[in-house]
C-alpha cells in the first residue's frame, strides 16, 4: 500500500475531534488521492468508515502506525 497524500495527526484527540478534523482537510488532497487519519480515539474505528460513506468517499482501510495507533484511509472522490 503506498504512502498518503496527507497524515493528520489525530492522536490524543477524542471523538468527534478525528472526524471534524478529517472534514476540514479533506479539500487538502486532490480528488483520487489519499488522506489518512492517526487515531487512537476507539471511536474513530467506527465513525472514519462512516463517515466516508456518508460524504461519498472511499473508506481504502486501516493500518497499523509504527507505535502501534490505528491509521485510516479515505481516497478523496469528489
Amino acid at each position: 500500500m503506498s504512502a498518503p497524500n496527507l497524515t493528520l495527526d489525530c492522536r490524543g484527540q477524542a471523538c468527534p475531534r478525528p472526524i471534524i478534523e478529517l472534514g476540514r482537510h479533506l479539500g487538502d488532497v486532490e480528488v483520487g488521492e489519499v488522506i489518512a487519519v492517526a487515531a487512537d480515539d476507539v471511536a474513530a474505528h467506527h465513525d472514519v468508515p462512516a463517515w466516508a460513506r456518508m460524504r461519498g468517499q472511499e473508506f481504502v482501510g486501516e493500518v497499523e502506525a509504527e507505535d502501534g495507533v490505528p491509521v485510516y484511509r479515505i481516497r478523496r472522490l469528489s
